[in-house]
């Protein structure tokens, strides 16, 4: 597809300036070419932009003053513009309406007409599926789940039974929704397993990225907020809550009953401990191990310094000895008291 920069700014705002032209795609500020637009978050990449051998930029109104001799889209925010530019250029696909035949659907489900079920999906009994859906090869959704409107299921994607999909939400390849929760007690001298009776709930516009688990309820249900946006590869447990547009990146752990708050940002490779809080609008680094509630929004992070084995080796064995000086210090404290005061006292 190819647009004019005139089209674009109709479609998506902003304001033209230069020479109106046809771009036929988005690229990298680096490698774009003349027929290509890119754009330029932020003012460090200020030599890149003006190096570059794209035809148009999107950029702010404070940098299109050094951009003089190209075609500009000025935008309060040019990472959004790109995207929502991207959207433009790659429009979501559509469902081919039908079940095709190699799809295996159970009793009593209600399937909407505009929606796809694609060849090897499989469908369970008492199944509701709302306007618009893509139910994509290899998927499988259990008995008595309700999918809203507009959803897609990626190939193999996997949602138990009872589970709740709200309107717009997308799960990637490999995710599974609603297996058991980790629930387990201990029977003298072997675990007796917890039956997990809850359901998963994603609500409107979530995310999920593909090899991600979200685990049902033990009792009640596990719930995704609205708009929440998770990564590849994170493991959610049993009556977990993630408030309304957190995003969580990837290889991140949540353990059972935790509750995240909304618009939290956690990092990569981050992990929760069970039954514990955090706070509204609450980030959080990757690598940080979260072992207590956060009460107060904030950054937080506890990731150890990246160094050469060397002179982790030497830290180290100081680290094993800590509570030793500790000790020490403390007691060498006391010393210097009772040194002060003898010193303090009158001499006869």
């Amino acid at each position: 597809m190819s647009y004019t920069l005139a089209y674009i700014v109709e479609q998506l705002g902003g304001e033209l300036r230069g020479p109106d032209m046809t771009v036929s795609r988005l690229a990298p500020l680096e490698s774009a070419a003349a027929d290509e637009i890119a754009f330029v978050a932020s003012p460090k990449f200020r030599r890149q932009m003006q190096a570059s051998g794209a035809g148009a930029l999107i950029v702010t109104a404070a940098l299109a003053e050094e951009s003089e001799g190209k075609s500009l889209i000025v935008a309060a925010d040019p990472y959004l513009y790109f995207a929502r530019l991207a959207t433009l250029f790659h429009p979501p696909k559509t469902p081919r309406a039908g079940i095709h035949p190699r799809a295996v659907v159970g009793e009593d489900c209600r399937i909407a007409a505009s929606s796809e079920v694609a060849a090897n999906a499989a469908i369970g009994d008492r199944v509701v599926i709302g306007e618009r859906c893509r139910i994509m090869p290899g998927a499988v959704v259990g008995d008595d789940c309700v999918i809203g409107d507009d959803v897609t299921l990626y190939p193999n994607v996997t949602i138990y039974h009872g589970c709740r999909i709200g309107n717009r939400v997308g799960v990637h390849s490999g995710s599974v929704i609603g297996g058991d929760g980790f629930g387990l007690a201990w029977d003298k001298d072997h675990w007796f397993k917890i039956p997990q009776t809850g359901r998963v709930v994603l609500e409107d516009d979530v995310e999920i990225g593909a090899n991600t688990t979200v685990d049902r309820g033990a009792l009640v249900d596990t719930v995704i907020r609205k708009g929440a946006k998770i990564d590849n590869l994170v493991q959610i447990a049993h009556n977990v809550e993630i408030g309304e547009h957190t995003a969580i990146a990837g290889c991140v752990g949540i353990a059972g009953s935790t509750k995240i708050g909304a618009r939290c940002t956690v990092g990569g490779a981050a992990m929760f401990v069970g039954h514990i809080e955090v706070a509204d609008r609450t980030h959080i680094g990757g690598g940080t191990l979260v072992s207590k509630s956060i009460k107060e929004a904030g950054t937080y992070a506890s990731s150890y310094p990246l160094q050469s084995m060397k002179d982790w080796l030497s830290n180290a064995v100081h680290v094993r000895h800590l509570d030793d000086f500790a000790k020490r210090v403390k007691q060498l404290e006391r010393e210097l008291e009772t040194l002060k005061k003898s010193k303090e006292e009158p001499h006869e």
